[in-house]
């Protein structure tokens, strides 16, 4: 019989998963798989004191608690495909691949499903899966409280990046790519390797199996100028005076600032950026 390795946050989608881990362990079994369940503890590497095969490592959460899994995995050498039961805020990364918000038809989807291999990114030694970024808002994520979060869901990172706004700073950035060199002052920056961010489109070009990432800079602006830019950017889906878009399969990123940086809602390493697309690294179960 295969094995599931079952992988959930007591936490995520405001408890619904642990209030359902018993119904998921039983469809897992119920759909031919020998449920492991694991209970997600972040700081403590859910691989290393598992024993025997692992045909396939469900992860029950969001883009943050993928992210963690991936990290923990690929830092033990392992190569195991993922499925993905969404429970996150803005579960980007789930939606990339078509997977159902609800809990139980997600669970059927990665029983009755097909593994594939899809892209990840690769920033100095870490990974990621949906949006390494750095400027305004982008780290808003990582300071908005959990509680918050499960309380009013996306409203709550609106709140909080309106006080970021309150200290934004332009960040001149160096950047190396497949077609050359870019200098630029940003405002924010984001290289996805999916196409949303909190579900908002901003790559809508992107493609989790193209070997490439897709670079998406607000420049240096007024406030103003910098949302009317970016709201033509988001209804004709091109380029103009505000916006810079680069396709690369690795970037390298350089300034003379430090800013914080975030990579699926997690704290990524610090400048300077080496970022690479790792081509079909990744093995996934969809729909």
């Amino acid at each position: 019989m295969k094995v599931a390795l079952i992988l959930y946050n007591v936490k995520a989608g405001h408890g619904k998963i642990a209030r359902k881990i018993d119904k998921i362990g039983e469809a897992f079994r119920q759909g031919g798989y020998e449920p492991l369940m694991k209970l997600l503890r972040f700081g403590e590497n859910p691989f290393t004191k598992v024993e025997g095969e692992i045909d396939i490592v469900v992860v029950c959460g969001g883009d943050g608690t993928i992210n963690y899994v991936i990290n923990a995995m690929k830092s033990v050498g392992k190569d195991i495909p993922l499925g993905i039961i969404p429970a996150g805020t803005a579960n980007d990364f789930a939606g990339a691949l078509g997977m159902k918000s609800n809990t139980m038809k997600a669970v059927q989807q990665i029983i009755n499903g097909t593994a594939r291999r899809v892209d990840y990114g690769r920033v100095n030694d870490q990974y990621f899966i949906n949006v390494l970024s750095f400027g305004l808002f982008t780290t808003t994520s990582q300071h908005t409280p959990d509680a918050i979060k499960h309380r009013i869901g996306k409203a709550a990172y609106l709140i909080e990046g309106a006080k970021e706004l309150q200290h934004r700073e332009f960040i001149p950035l160096t950047i190396e790519h497949d077609n050359g060199t870019t200098e630029i002052e940003s405002l924010t920056t984001l290289i996805f390797n999916g196409r949303t961010a909190g579900r908002i489109r901003l790559a809508r070009n992107a493609k989790i199996d193209d070997g490439l990432l897709d670079c998406v800079i607000i420049r240096r602006c007024r406030n103003i100028v910098a949302f009317w830019g970016l709201l033509r950017y988001l209804i004709s889906g091109r380029t103009n005076g505000v916006i810079k878009h680069i396709r690369s399969s690795k970037i390298t990123i350089t300034s003379e600032l430090s800013p914080l940086t975030d990579m699926d809602g997690q704290t990524a390493p610090e400048l300077p950026l080496h970022i690479e697309c790792i081509k079909g690294g990744l093995a996934v179960v969809c729909p």
